[in-house]
Formats: structure tokens, C-alpha cells, sequence
């Protein structure tokens, strides 16, 4: 089934992020008006999607006061007015950050280096959306807020970690959010839900209050229905508190979705990292990429399969992962409530950290040669000097709700390997990657491919995006929920 067949068009739907910036900018709407209209909406869908944890309705509605005042004064931002979701791993005062756990935790004093980024730009943040707990897993359900649902079929994960956020962006509530991305939380959700999620190079969006999130494996992202959109939250967010530890140099994401991106060398991968489960994507999202590729080539591009070395990356990403995990977890007031995964990833971290994860981080600089020689053209040498590597974003379609439930830590740890195996290398190497839409299976379900390049590569990847954006128009398609018809139960 091609996209088209299988959704509905943009008629009647609510604004993308550029579109209600313009608009308030314009004084064709209000703030107030946005805020109140999304705050319906997010209400109106708990009880199916059940997106978000928390709820700002009373602060945000004096916020979108607040920012008519400004917009009728002549004041101009890039965001000024504009509602926006958080996922509940980023601190906003005045609410806790259960990060999908269960339990009395305080609220936040203050917010996130992101979330006042966020407020210098202008937006209004209404809510923060649901994750599972300590963004652990391809999938959003827990014990402390039951199941996060996809818009396009209510009885599927929307992914995750990011998933509140993308069910949230998915469905209409809110025209665009922000995610994290440890181990392909804003990608794998971002595909499973037919949105653009980037994930930035390490560093580009600050994560303070942490310095280094999950052992340098953990970034914000965006989710947006669109590039631009994507690319323009990426702008209002993106820049380094005092002391983080990472600082590139800043890009012009905006800019870049607006520019050609020249004729470039495309890797198709087919084969992910060697994991114990032998995994090979399924039928249907290697027709959907083959389609992605057929279209870069279409569109100038030289396409080739090939394949990187990634060794034996996954020692490296283990111990980083599972100690992440173990230090948020010792942070819980009340441990006896988490997941009993969560309390084996907790004394697996343990055993993992101090010098196995120091040693897992020593090797980073060699992974980034070994599998950086992909992009990097040697004189003899096949399969290198390419400018992007395309591969699938997730090797299934995404699973019914429930598909994990009552697995041991390792039989859930295999089952998401077999779904994922993808994504999350680029954490281990701290390089940028994009989720595009690549299409539905035959019943519907979105399934999507992922675009990676080197160190510092987002702006190439940001253009490419977009140009596939213009000859797919995937953002003209929305789920049946949205488009007048009811979800599949």
C-alpha cells in the first residue's frame, strides 16, 4: 500500500511549527488561541494515546497571554507564541521528572539548558510527554502511566523512548517536540510514527542539568512532521551551557533545509552491527527503503550498497548504556517501584562501570576511524569516500502494545535487538543522524529509513532530507485519527 492509499491529506489539519510561527508573526491567530486549541486536543486524546505525563494547561494559557502582549507590541521571535511538548527526561520547573518511573519524585527548581532555550525563542511549553522508564526501550508502556499509543494504529507502540513525543507530533496535538536519543529513541519512534527526527551530533543540543548523559551516548532531538519544521526547533534549541563538555561549532539547520544538497555518494546498508540475533529487516521495510533509494537515485545521487565496519561496537555501547541506566536508577527515592528490568540494568551498570566503561569510552576514537573510513575516499580501497549511509531506521514494523510485556530483562533486551538493531551506533560515535518517513506496510503502519553521516554532518544531511522530502511529500499524509477517520483498535 503506498502512503497515499493508505492516509488522509493535510485538509483541515492543524499548523505545522512554521506555519503557527508565520501565522502569529502575521496576526492571522493568537497564541492564546493555539495553546487553548492544542490543550483540547491533548485532552481530547489521553484516554486513546495517552501522550502526555503532565499537563501545564493553567501556566501555558497565561504564557500564550503573555506572548500576545509581545506579538501585538512588535516583539519577534523565531517561536514567540508557539506551543511546543517536552519529553519527561528534561527538566521544567515546577513539575517532577519521573522519566517514566513510577513514585513521589520532587519537582525541578529550574529547567533544562533546552526547555529555557526553548522559552528564549518564545514557545510555549504545554506539557511533557511520556517515556518509558529511564528511556530504556523501543517502546512506551509502564507500570506508572500504562501505554503510550501510535496514532496510526492504536493497537501498536508508538516507539520510543520519544514516543509521547511522536504520538504527540503524529496525531496533531502539538506541531513539533523534543525528544532524546540514547540508543535511537528520537529515531526508531520518529519511524514508526511517519515524522523526521533528528538526532544531532553530541553536544549540539545541551543536555545540562547532565553533563553527560548516559555516558555520552544521550542527545536531544527534534520531531516534526516536516524539515523545516524539524530544522527550526533544531535552531531555537540547539547551543552549549557553560559547562557541558561538548561544544561543536554551530550550524544553520533552517538555512540547510532550504539549499540543494548537490549530487552526493549515498552507502546503502543492509547489514546492521553484529548482534547475537541474526536480524535482517523484514519484508516490508526493505521494500520501503529500496524505494528511498530508488528515489535519491532518481534524484542525482549515486547509490551503493556497501558495508561499514562497524566491529564489535556493541562491547563499547553495553557498559555506557547499562551504567547511564544505573545512575539515574540509584537516583530514585523509592528503587522497589521500578521495573524489575530496570533493578537487573541497575546491578549489571554497576558491575559495568568505573574501568569497563572507561575502557568502552577509550575506544570511541578508534571506532570513529574504523567506521569513519567509510566516508573518507583511500586510493585503492572499495566502499569508502561516501558522503551519507542510508540504512533501515528500524528492521520491523512497530509492534502491538504489549508485545514486551512479562519478558525477563534479557528476553526483552533480545526482542528489542531483533526490532533495533540499527540506530544505535551513531550514539557509540556521537554523530548525527535523520529519520525520514519511507513508507507503510500493506496494513498501514509506518515504517521509516535512516540517513547518518560523519562528525558535524548535519547540515548536508538536513539538505538531502529535505530534497527527498520535496519528491516524496510524506508530510501530506496523516493518520487516519487525524484525517476523520477513527484508529484501529
Amino acid at each position: 500500500m503506498s502512503s497515499a492509499e493508505s492516509t488522509g491529506t493535510e485538509t483541515g489539519a492543524p499548523p505545522g511549527l512554521a506555519d503557527s510561527a508565520r501565522a502569529l508573526a502575521d496576526g492571522r491567530t493568537t497564541s492564546t488561541r493555539l495553546v487553548t486549541e492544542a490543550l483540547a486536543r491533548i485532552e481530547a486524546s489521553q484516554g486513546t494515546l495517552n501522550a502526555f505525563r503532565h499537563l501545564r494547561a493553567t501556566a501555558a494559557l497565561a504564557e500564550a497571554a503573555e506572548a500576545d502582549r509581545r506579538l501585538d507590541a512588535g516583539e519577534r521571535l523565531p517561536l514567540l507564541g508557539v506551543p511546543i511538548a517536552v519529553k519527561d527526561d528534561t527538566d521544567v520547573a515546577g513539575l517532577p521528572t519521573h522519566f517514566g518511573c513510577a513514585g513521589e519524585l520532587p519537582v525541578a527548581t529550574a529547567d533544562s539548558e533546552s526547555v529555557r532555550r526553548l522559552r528564549a525563542a518564545g514557545a510555549v511549553i504545554v506539557g511533557k510527554t511520556n517515556s518509558c522508564e529511564l528511556g530504556q526501550w523501543p517502546f512506551t508502556e509502564g507500570r506508572a502511566f500504562g501505554a503510550t499509543r501510535n496514532p496510526w494504529n492504536t493497537g501498536h507502540t508508538p516507539g520510543g523512548s520519544s514516543g509521547g513525543s511522536a504520538a504527540a507530533v503524529a496525531a496533531g496535538l502539538v506541531p513539533a517536540a523534543l525528544g532524546s536519543d540514547g540508543a535511537g529513541s528520537v529515531r526508531i519512534p520518529a519511524a514508526w510514527t511517519h515524522l523526521v527526527g533528528i538526532k544531532p551530533q553530541r553536544g549540539r543540543i545541551s543536555v545540562h542539568p547532565h553533563r553527560d548523559a548516559f555516558q555520552g551516548l544521550t542527545v536531544n532531538g527534534p520531531l516534526a512532521r516536516t524539515v523545516a519544521d524539524a530544522a527550526l526547533l533544531l535552531d531555537a534549541v540547539a547551543g552549549a551551557h557553560p559547562d557541558d563538555h561538548h561544544r561543536p561549532p554551530p550550524v544553520q539547520a533552517s538555512a540547510a533545509a532550504r539549499r540543494d544538497p548537490g549530487r552526493l555518494r549515498i552507502a546503502l546498508a543492509w547489514r546492521p552491527p553484529f548482534t547475537l540475533t541474526g536480524t535482517a529487516p523484514h519484508p516490508h521495510v526493505r521494500r520501503a527503503v529500496t524505494e528511498i533509494a530508488e528515489a535519491l537515485a532518481r534524484l542525482g545521487h549515486h547509490v551503493e550498497e556497501a558495508r561499514p565496519r562497524y566491529g564489535l561496537i556493541g562491547l563499547a555501547f553495553v557498559p555506557r548504556a547499562t551504567a547511564g541506566i544505573a545512575e539515574l536508577a540509584a537516583l530514585h527515592p523509592q528503587p522497589a517501584l521500578l521495573d524489575p528490568r530496570t533493578r537487573s540494568a541497575l546491578r549489571t551498570g554497576t558491575r559495568l562501570g568505573g574501568r569497563v566503561v572507561r575502557a568502552a569510552r577509550e575506544r570511541e576514537l578508534r571506532q570513529h576511524r574504523r567506521i569513519g573510513a567509510l566516508f573518507h575516499p583511500a586510493r585503492g580501497r572499495a566502499g569508502s569516500g561516501f558522503d551519507v549511509l542510508l540504512t533501515p531506521t528500524t528492521a520491523l514494523p512497530p509492534p502491538p502494545i504489549g508485545r514486551f510485556d512479562g519478558l525477563s530483562a534479557w528476553r526483552t533486551d533480545v526482542a528489542i535487538t531483533e526490532a533495533c538493531p540499527y540506530a544505535w551506533p551513531w550514539n557509540v560515535l556521537g554523530w548525527p543522524g535523520i529519520n525520514v518517513p519511507a513508507g507503510f506496510t500493506p496494513g498501514g503502519l509506518p515504517v521509516g529509513a535512516q540517513l547518518l553521516g560523519p562528525s558535524r554532518s548535519e547540515e548536508r544531511l538536513i539538505s538531502l532530507a529535505a530534497q527527498l522530502e520535496a519528491d516524496r511529500r510524506w508530510h501530506e499524509h496523516r493518520p487516519p485519527a487525524v484525517s476523520g477517520a477513527a484508529a484501529r483498535p
